[in-house]
């Protein structure tokens, strides 16, 4: 079976084997990765693996050992910073030629965020032997993405914001341009998988024809090893995995601090990532974007002004460590489908505090594996919080109950026993993509 893989990113373990510097970001699909080139069980899959490449690289075809598999690799130019800017016939033409080297059986698509899924699955032209794997639902995190922000916020930009033509609109409109493609590669495909409520109700409204294979994902190996506790974590720490822009949902935290703050002063924020309100020279003040002003403002407002604390870009073993330190991980996005933070953080037992929103809910069962609070109800996410320190029991249940459900859902050889099926499922004969639910 040939199998030809679509992805956002070079995944590290190709990066290594070319020299050249990769996104720790999806980081599951290195841990799919490393299953496909391991295991007997897919001995029978030759793997081919497209990625997206700067105007400065080439695009060409290279040949990767990896264990004792070769994984055939083709490189496509996009330009992933300004999504919007699409080529379709040049993307078209370049997947056709990889086509026609690799001739595969099967094309799987990782996500539907970028031009590239479009393009790829118009230019097979087969759209029962297609799959897409959903992960974010665009379309829907589009109308989400301003976050209930209030309109002299969104409406305003930052000279940064005015240089780039990036403001918050701006990030919308794109988002919204995104969601418009993913919408059409639906159409252009016979099979996904998902993993929730949320994305299956999601996909089927914009293809009632789809095939839909559930199927969750595998983390990234660092996150199976380690154990939240208590009594070794800082007391009263947030630890928050994402702030760049608003459908994150940081200033619903930032927002919240008051109502902690009156039962707990010395509650403290991390949040993975730069820091969107640096200001300590000309360049800082410069590339402050308008949502980084207005995230600065309520770090003042709140008296939080030496309590939060921006980490930079984490590896993995990194992130591991700031999970581990925290009291209690909070996921506050206006929209998620599930969040690969979320499964860390409970995989690792870490007391979770999330939006209910979205494909969230499909994740963990509120009071027993985590806490659920409304979207965007800053009073319900302050009050969780404090219930939550204040009830020691309560935490270390939800520590445990969480990492059991998370383990069980992020099982990585049921996931990839679970994905070879789907594969053989849709290249079956007579018989392509029934879509059964799985175990």
């Amino acid at each position: 079976m040939k199998v030809l893989w679509v992805l956002n990113l070079m995944p590290p373990a190709l990066g290594e084997q070319l020299g050249k510097e990769c996104s720790v970001k999806e980081g599951w699909i290195s841990g799919l990765l490393g299953k496909l080139v391991e295991e007997e069980a897919a001995k029978e899959i030759t793997l081919g693996i497209c990625y997206p490449v700067t105007a400065k690289e080439e695009e060409k075809r290279e040949e990767i050992r990896l264990s004792n598999e070769n994984i055939i690799c083709y490189g496509f130019c996009e330009d992933s910073i300004r999504s919007e800017l699409y080529e379709e016939k040049v993307l078209m033409e370049r997947f056709q030629e990889i086509f026609t080297d690799f001739e595969p059986e099967l094309l799987h698509v990782f996500g539907t965020e970028y031009g590239h899924t479009l393009a790829a699955v118009k230019a097979f032209g087969r759209p029962k032997r297609t799959l897409i794997g959903l992960q974010g639902i665009i379309s829907a995190c589009a109308k989400e993405y301003l976050a209930d922000l209030p309109g002299q916020v969104y409406r305003k930009n930052s000279f940064r914001d005015w240089l780039k033509q990036d403001g918050m609109l701006k990030q919308q409109e794109k988002f919204a341009i995104r969601g418009e493609r993913e919408k059409a590669a639906l159409i252009y495909t016979g099979n996904v998988t998902g993993r929730t409520d949320f994305d299956r109700k999601a996909v089927e409204k914009l293809n009632e024809h789809v095939c839909y294979f559930f199927m969750n994902e595998t983390l990234r190996p660092e996150f199976y090893s380690g154990s939240w506790s208590r009594k070794s974590c800082i007391p009263h720490r947030i630890f928050f995995s994402q702030a760049d822009y608003p459908l994150k949902g940081f200033h619903y935290l930032l927002q919240s601090m008051p109502v902690v703050k009156r039962s707990f002063p010395d509650v403290t924020i991390a949040v993975a990532g730069n820091s969107l309100v640096k200001e300590e020279t000309l360049k800082d003040r410069i590339k402050l974007s308008a949502y980084g002003k207005y995230l600065k403002q309520l770090i003042r407002e709140a008296g939080m002004e030496e309590r939060v604390t921006f980490l930079g870009k984490l590896s993995a073993e990194e992130m591991k460590e700031e999970y581990l330190k925290c009291q209690t991980f909070v996921c506050a996005s206006s929209l998620e489908n599930s969040p690969n933070s979320l499964g860390e953080a409970m995989c690792l037992g870490v007391p979770v505090v999330a939006s209910g929103t979205g494909g969230i809910p499909s994740m963990l069962e509120d009071g027993k594996e985590g806490l659920l609070f409304p979207k965007g109800n800053v009073k319900a996410l302050g009050r969780t919080l404090v219930r939550l320190w204040k009830d020691p029991s309560l935490e270390d249940e939800l520590s445990r109950q969480g990492a059991v459900r998370a383990k069980r859902t992020h099982d990585g050889e049921k996931n990839f026993s679970r994905l070879l099926e789907i594969y053989q499922e849709i290249c079956k004969e007579g018989d392509l993509g029934k879509g059964r639910e799985g175990s």
